[in-house]
């Protein structure tokens, strides 16, 4: 199967690689002569146009709403205190 296929393959790429391509020769066009106009100096600036009308102003956007307030935190813990008392110098 194997010697097959690429006994397959070869044989393709030799019998189209041996037809005959025809030649195609482009002829380049004949140039004709047409006439264009050339333009001369530039004239004197024209009037300034008109300022266009200003556009409508958009609608007010709503509030968003306000959030939750959060609780109040628990108080601390009003213990005894320890004071450490530093020692007597010697």
């Amino acid at each position: 199967m194997k010697y097959s296929t690429l006994l397959l393959t070869l044989l393709a790429a030799l019998g189209l690689s041996a037809c005959d391509r025809p030649t195609i020769v482009n002829t380049p066009a004949t140039a004709v002569a047409v006439p264009v106009a050339v333009p001369g100096p530039a004239g004197p600036a024209g009037a300034t146009g008109a300022t266009g009308a200003t556009g409508n102003m958009g609608y007010e956007g709503s509030k968003g709403d306000t959030g939750d307030t959060g609780q109040t935190g628990a108080r601390g813990n009003t213990g005894d205190t320890i004071v450490v008392v530093p020692a007597p110098a010697q």
